[in-house]
C-alpha cells in the first residue's frame, strides 16, 4: 500500500495533482483545502496517501497530515459516505473542524459540506463521536511531512529506538498535557483550555486522554 509520496508536482487540475516520483507519475486526488495549500508546478511536494481499490478503479487520495488521513479513513467507514463526500467534509472543515464538530455532536457543521444531507451528517456524528478524542490526541505540531527533494523515492521509514529502562505507566499529568495540546490545536486559548481541562479532571481524576478531551470539549461547547 502506498502510504506517502514525495516528489515533484508536475501539474494541478481542479481536484487532483500529478506527482512525479523519479519518473513515475502518480495522480493524487485532494480536498479543496489541501489543493489550495500545495505549491506550484515544478516544486517539491509530500503528501500522506490512502489508496482506494475497487474492481474497476484505483485512486490515490492525498492529505497534508496523518490526522486528516485518519479522518478520511473513518469518514469512509460510515455507511453512505464515499471518497467524494469525505473530501468535501475535510475541504469545508479541515481536520480540526471535523474533530471539533464530531466530538461536540455538531452535525449541522458537517452538513455544511457540499453534498452532505442532514441524515448523513447525523449518521457521521453518531457513528464517529466516540472515536474523535483518540484522533484528536494524535495532533501535534510536527505531524506534517517536511518538504522533500523532488527526486526522493516514496519510502516508508520505521524508526526503532534503543532499548530503554522500563518507564512508569502514563500518569494523569500526561493525559492533562495531551488534552491541553489537542484543545490548543483546535484553536482554544491557553486559559480557557486549561480551565476546561482542570474542571474535567476534577470531575474524573482517573480519566485517560480521550475521555479528558471529550469532557473538556463538552464544557467548552456553547450553552443553550
Amino acid at each position: 500500500m502506498i502510504g506517502r509520496l514525495s516528489g515533484r508536482l508536475d501539474y494541478r487540475a481542479a481536484d487532483h495533482v500529478l506527482i512525479d516520483v523519479r519518473g513515475v507519475g502518480y495522480v493524487v486526488y485532494c480536498s479543496d483545502r489541501t489543493m489550495a495549500s500545495l505549491p506550484g508546478p515544478g516544486e517539491a511536494v509530500s503528501l500522506y496517501t490512502d489508496l482506494l481499490v475497487r474492481e474497476d478503479l484505483m485512486q490515490l487520495f492525498g492529505f497534508p497530515t496523518l490526522v486528516e488521513k485518519e479522518w478520511h479513513r473513518l469518514l469512509m467507514s460510515v455507511q453512505g459516505v464515499g471518497a467524494k463526500a469525505s473530501l468535501a467534509i475535510l475541504g469545508t472543515l479541515g481536520a480540526d473542524g471535523v474533530s471539533r464538530a464530531i466530538a461536540l455532536g455538531d452535525w449541522s457543521a458537517v452538513k455544511a459540506a457540499k453534498g452532505i444531507g442532514p441524515k448523513t451528517a447525523q449518521r457521521i456524528v453518531l457513528d464517529l463521536k466516540d472515536k474523535a478524542p483518540s484522533v484528536m490526541a494524535m495532533m501535534a505540531p510536527a505531524q506534517a511531512p517536511a518538504p522533500a527533494d523532488a527526486g526522493e523515492a516514496p519510502v516508508e521509514v520505521v524508526e526503532t529506538a534503543a532499548p530503554a529502562p522500563k518507564a512508569a505507566p502514563p500518569s494523569n499529568t500526561n493525559a492533562q498535557a495531551d488534552a491541553m495540546s489537542a484543545l490548543s490545536n483546535l484553536g482554544y486559548g491557553p486559559s480557557e483550555a486549561a480551565a476546561a481541562v482542570a474542571e474535567a479532571r476534577a470531575e474524573a481524576p482517573e480519566a485517560d486522554s480521550p475521555a479528558l478531551i471529550r469532557a473538556a470539549l463538552r464544557l467548552l461547547a456553547p450553552k443553550g
